[in-house]
């Protein structure tokens, strides 16, 4: 009977930090780390604003846009920005929504100790409309990514790459809002929003689209501290 005990007792410890981290999880993470430092609660709203009232250029007949997917992390790690070639996971989110190999270079980033969890919502369909999630941030990692495809298109897509929840007096924004325009990943030629295929060879820098209904905002993220 008393090895029976410590049989159990040793399963019981094998599994009890798997529950931890689970229960550790917040609304929209797929997979997190205990945040350490100072840290704050917050929550993000995804407002769509992209219509044929706001942007009546060649909209297509279904805009909207496809799951949020980001992370919190630090200064060490860039999971996009202008100028910079798309990862493989910025291209599948870009060219088809996917979130998959976004989440797995997030997760890597995650155990180097960069990053600390994955943000994942909802998309918003049809466009306008909005999505919250929650999320939890801490000051050793308080940068926030986040992004969603313009859908459809060619590799277009809204984000927000290495914004600090963290102002300048070292204290946490009490709310932020930031205007969403269109960025082009760079990996597809296509020229409007239900263009074919076309795979950019050689792959190009991610840019800014600008001029026309691309001057105007097709979004914004709205960060609330709880």
């Amino acid at each position: 009977m008393k090895r029976w005990v410590l049989l159990f007792i040793s399963v019981l410890l094998l599994f009890v930090p798997l529950l931890l981290v689970s229960c550790n999880n917040t609304n929209g993470n797929t997979n997190v780390c205990i945040p350490s430092g100072n840290t704050a609660r917050y929550t993000v709203t995804f407002n769509a604003l992209w219509s044929a009232a706001t942007h009546p250029t060649n909209i297509p007949s279904n805009p909207h846009f496809s799951r949020l997917i980001g992370a919190t992390h630090n200064e060490v790690v860039s999971f996009w920005k202008p100028g910079g070639f798309a990862t493989a996971g910025i291209e599948s989110m870009a060219e088809t929504g996917g979130i998959s190999l976004l989440t797995d270079e997030i997760e890597n980033a995650i155990s180097t100790g960069n990053a600390c969890s994955v943000i994942t919502g909802s998309g918003v369909n049809p466009s306008p409309g909005s999505v919250s999630v929650t999320f939890t941030v801490g000051s050793d990692r308080p940068l926030v990514t986040l992004t969603t495809m313009v859908a459809p298109s060619p590799d277009w897509f809204l984000g927000v790459q290495g914004l600090s929840l963290v102002d300048e007096n070292g204290d946490w924004v009490s709310d932020l809002t930031v205007d969403l325009f269109v960025y082009d990943a760079g990996t597809d030629s296509g020229v409007s929003f239900t263009s074919e295929d076309n795979d950019t060879n050689p792959r190009e820098t991610i840019i800014m689209l600008s001029g026309g209904d691309f001057d105007t905002a097709f979004g914004q993220f709205t960060f609330v501290k709880q």
